[in-house]
């Protein structure tokens, strides 16, 4: 019986994570369609398209799927959806600030999956602007460990203009202003190949530290807004230790 229950988990976890990466390809593909329907259908011309496409590859998503993505976002590409960009924001569970992007072809219900989320993990969805105060809009440009030491990776980005560069056992971390966001990115990828993440971002002013049960609800309510058909992105303040973290995600 215990073999048996255990390729029981084994089976539902494989399941669970490839559902996961189809639902992330799903996000990626509404972002292309939606980057091609907002200027020409070529990368090279549309910069909102070239970074969407990176995050794709980043993601391992397969060309196929990208280029199918794209042209559905060309006139008569067959994708006649309208979707809105809408941001939500609001505090979830130990008063950590969250900021939802979303991609919606229909605002109230997305709205009301949001605030069920926000309300059923002890959040509350607050007015836009409500807590955006509490971060600064930057570029993150993230690049694995084995791209470039770090004295390489700080000295191009520099040079290319970034605002900052953080480097540690998990890889690099460059921080540009947001109107230097395409250069710099563009710079690094000449360089060193493409990143493994490359957006505009949220970045906080300062962090909150949940205590062990907030932040165990905090995790179960960024998981079910990410899993999340309509949301893009889900940021927040808040830092939770490593060691917190692996035992609440074991």
């Amino acid at each position: 019986m215990a073999g048996h229950s255990q390729f029981k988990n084994i089976m539902h976890r494989k399941g669970a994570q490839d559902a996961k990466r189809s639902k992330i390809f799903n996000k990626l593909a509404r972002e292309i369609t939606v980057a091609a329907k907002s200027g020409l259908p070529d990368p090279a011309a549309n910069p909102r398209l070239r970074a969407a496409i990176l995050a794709a590859r980043a993601q391992n998503m397969p060309r196929d799927r990208i280029d199918r993505a794209v042209k559905q976002g060309t006139p008569g590409g067959g994708d006649d959806t309208n979707y809105d960009e809408v941001r939500y924001e609001g505090y979830g569970p130990g008063g950590v600030a969250l900021i939802v992007e979303a991609l919606t072809d229909n605002r109230n219900r997305t709205a009301a999956e949001v605030r069920s989320a926000f309300t059923k993990y002890g959040g509350s969805l607050g007015e836009t602007n409500s807590v955006s105060f509490m971060f600064s809009r930057v570029g993150a440009i993230y690049y694995p460990v084995a791209a470039a030491d770090a004295d390489a990776m700080f000295e191009a980005a520099l040079e290319a203009g970034a605002d900052n560069v953080e480097s540690d056992e998990n890889g690099h971390e460059v921080t540009t202003t947001v109107e230097s966001f395409a250069t710099v990115r563009d710079a690094l990828e000449a360089k060193f190949g493409g990143a493994e993440s490359a957006r505009l971002s949220w970045k906080p002013l300062n962090t909150v530290a949940p205590s062990e049960d907030a932040a165990a609800s905090l995790l179960k309510l960024l998981d079910v807004l990410e899993d999340n058909d309509d949301v893009q992105v889900v940021e927040g303040n808040f830092d939770i230790p490593a060691e917190l973290m692996e035992k609440l995600t074991a």
